[in-house]
């Protein structure tokens, strides 16, 4: 996110003793808690986290490595209650709030354990309740969103740590699973499930997978690179009925032709939605997601904000240039675009606090959207990066006056496709089976630099000759995106005795993201690590 024009505060600026409440406790809830855990620790505010779950914050996007084994919760954990408490934090978990009451300033809570309920007051309310996954219209499920929880035995999203022990029970048998779904996280459920011996289909309503990120050349090459990876893929299908068996568990999905897939689990795969329950309850205006503007406000007293996947950035100028024809924009699926409005919350906090103090106005710059966050398919036996939309053919010409650069090698099963602006800055791209391309490509990108004049030059770099016309590394190139972390702060980190990835990640936030980045984190402690005497 880049900065917006900045803003005076125009409403009640927030003062010492205040009460901020968080509703939720994911990954970006835990951002924000442990940006601001000073404050509390130093009594200028009080500060509540109410969890859904009986576990504390954990990172999701890891979820699925845990059911394939691959990933400890112990790992994924991203905070601890105690050490909150420590700090003064009140850390409710597994707590409903069932309503918000603004008037009063007032939740109604409920624990989910007991029944009990009970109230609490606020003075600021961060709504961080994320999204929920999509049920499809399919005989044999309740398409009700709120009965996810009573899906029959081996059906599942795949969202938390429930989820993922199911799961992990069928893949320890090696049992037959069935994806429903051809988009990003899909098929990484799909090839981890593979990679450990399950066998795998892929059902997708669509002619080939990842369809609003891929055109047909790159769908069908990543479909055969499906297949190389021992991926089956069912493509234009359409699901009709969830088959189960005599003890009301999962054994098939039947399609629309009249094929039945048999299977042990099902994982639906087929998007999500805005938790905005709470929000239209209390009044506040919804759309895809909870509306709020550049600086995260939902109400015009400024005192209840939205972050991560449940926000929808959506500002009330109609002049404004970031909000074309008016549209905002819903969960994108990607934690790093969370993390940072959740620091930028944080940082407003803190600001708002020393204005007080020094009897000053807070001036902030609010927050925009940046680049478009590039969707990676994390997978050993697939190399996916794209970002933005795919830009059509080479030889149709596009409305701006840019144009489409487009790469294919059937044999070797990789392909790029290049949207540039008039200025030769990238619109969007598509890199399959090309990791050191597609890594320069997203630096071009997120930098908004231009490509080369000619550039084939940048599919040498996976070639014999690769590195020769490589971007030299400098202690300001990004390694995670996620948490927008630079080469030289995880040198940095090294030097001051963070020898493993892990303890980088607790020194930098680097690699505690989609985990992409670990392998770089981890050449770059080799690199930096002293040898031995």
């Amino acid at each position: 996110m880049t900065p917006h024009r900045p803003t005076r505060s125009t409403g009640t600026p927030m003062r010492p003793g205040e009460h901020v409440v968080v509703i939720g406790f994911g990954p970006v809830a835990a951002r924000f808690v442990d940006d601001v855990a000073d404050l509390a620790a130093a009594g200028t505010i009080r500060l509540t986290v109410i969890g859904g779950e009986a576990e504390p914050a954990y990172n999701r996007v890891l979820v699925g490595e845990h059911a394939m084994g691959r990933a400890e919760l112990a790992s994924m954990r991203l905070a601890d209650p105690e050490l909150l408490a420590r700090s003064g934090i009140d850390v409710l978990l597994g707590t409903e709030v069932t309503r918000i009451d603004r008037a009063r300033r007032l939740l109604h809570v409920t624990d989910r354990a007991t029944g009990d309920s009970g109230r609490l007051g606020y003075d600021r309310l961060v709504l961080a309740t994320g999204a929920r996954p999509n049920l499809p219209v399919l005989r044999g499920l309740n398409p009700d969103p709120h009965a996810y929880g009573h899906l029959p035995a081996g059906v599942t999203a795949l969202r938390d740590l429930r989820d993922a022990r199911s799961v992990r029970a069928v893949v320890e048998r090696r049992g037959r699973v069935v994806v429903l779904g051809g988009g990003v996280l899909g098929l990484e459920a799909a090839l981890a499930a593979s990679e450990v011996g399950c066998p795998v289909t892929v059902v997708h309503y669509a002619p080939w997978v990842m369809t609003r990120s891929l055109d047909a050349a790159g769908g069908a090459l990543l479909g055969r690179a499906l297949d190389e990876a021992g991926v089956e893929v069912v493509s234009g299908a359409q699901a009709r009925e969830v088959l189960l068996g005599e003890d009301r568990g999962f054994r098939g999905l039947l399609l629309q032709d009249g094929r039945e897939v048999p299977g042990e689990l099902l994982l639906l795969s087929v998007g999500v939605t805005p938790r905005t329950e709470l929000a239209e309850g209390a009044g506040l205006r919804t759309a895809r997601g909870i509306v709020v503007d550049h600086e995260l406000e939902a109400d015009v007293e400024q005192r209840v904000f939205a972050v991560g996947d449940c926000a929808e950035v959506l500002c009330p100028d109609p002049s404004c240039q970031v909000c074309p024809g008016r549209a905002g924009r819903g969960p994108s699926g990607l934690v790093g675009p969370g993390w940072r409005q959740a620091e930028w919350l944080a940082a407003r906090v803190r600001a708002e606090l020393e204005a007080v103090a020094e009897g000053g106005t807070t001036v902030l710059a609010p927050l925009t959207e940046g680049p478009a966050g590039a969707v990676r398919l994390k997978a050993h036996q697939v190399e996916l990066a794209c970002a933005g939309a795919a830009g059509g053919a080479p030889w149709e010409p596009r409305a701006d006056g840019g144009s489409v650069v487009q790469w294919a090698d059937g044999s070797a099963g990789t392909y790029a496709q290049l949207v540039l602006r008039p200025d030769r800055t990238l619109a969007g791209y598509t890199v399959l089976g090309l990791p050191r391309a597609a890594a320069e490509i997203g630096l071009l990108h997120d930098r908004g630099e231009a490509v080369p004049e000619d550039p084939s030059v940048l599919l040498r770099l996976d070639g014999p000759d690769a590195g020769a016309g490589e971007r030299p590394t400098t202690p300001e190139s990004t390694v995670c995106h996620c948490a927008g972390v630079s080469r030289g702060r995880i040198a940095d980190a090294v030097a001051e005795g963070a020898a493993t990835v892990e303890a980088v990640g607790r020194a930098t936030r680097a690699a505690t993201g989609c985990g992409g980045c670990k392998a770089a984190v981890a050449r770059i402690i080799d690199a930096h690590t002293p040898a031995p005497a």
